[in-house]
């Protein structure tokens, strides 16, 4: 089944928010929306592809990835997924958003889905892969789609460069671990979505990556 991958880039952070979608069901994955317009923009693109949303997931719990998770699951009635470990960063969001700008944050309810390393999620006809690549953060997990050759990854991977590991929970050794043992073992043609800036591929990173170097 070909699925159709729409990025968008919300908040300050320049974070990027995907939609998956199989031509009738979708699930939004990292939604950064904080401004109005930015929450119509990812609704909008819903309504207007007659899209049925099903479930919310995350990669991570930093503030950036999820200041529009309260909005989405008070939008819809959809399951909320992200592994256990990232409780304790999702919690501390309230604490200190409004240091970075975002008075208005506001928390969701505690997921209900546990993201476990090596599951399998179907939603209509989405299937993902969890893979367990802590090191950016505690907790963090990438979904991987081999039938169609790509993996939504947060803030693992970035294409010639990774995630920062000096906020709580991060690990340069740990993250070094997850992307040689986990990233680097998939195909090289697969794609990789980051959460930040442009796509890339395992190959090129392979190639390129600055992690490398150290």
């Amino acid at each position: 089944m070909k699925l159709s991958i729409q990025k968008f880039m919300f908040n300050g952070f320049q974070e990027n928010t995907y939609v998956i979608q199989d031509g009738s069901n979708c699930i939004i994955i990292d939604p950064g929306c904080y401004e109005k317009h930015e929450e119509d923009k990812l609704i909008n693109y819903i309504e207007q592809n007659n899209l049925n949303p099903i479930a919310l997931l995350l990669t991570h719990a930093h503030i950036d990835h999820v200041l529009g998770c309260s909005f989405v699951l008070s939008k819809y009635n959809l399951d909320f997924y992200m592994n256990k470990k990232e409780i304790s960063t999702l919690d501390a969001v309230s604490n200190y958003a409004h240091v970075y700008g975002f008075p208005r944050y506001s928390a969701p309810p505690p997921p209900n889905k546990n993201l476990n390393d090596g599951d399998i999620l179907s939603f209509g006809r989405i299937n993902l892969e969890v893979k367990f690549t802590p090191g950016h953060s505690i907790g963090h997990v990438v979904f991987y789609n081999k039938e169609n050759n790509f993996v939504i990854n947060g803030d693992v991977l970035f294409a010639g460069s990774f995630g920062r590991t000096d906020l709580p929970g991060g690990d340069i050794d740990i993250l070094k671990k997850s992307i040689h043992n986990v990233m680097f073992q998939l195909p090289e043609d697969t794609i990789v979505y980051c959460g930040h800036g442009e796509e890339t591929t395992i190959g090129k990173e392979k190639k390129n990556n600055y992690i490398l170097q150290f």
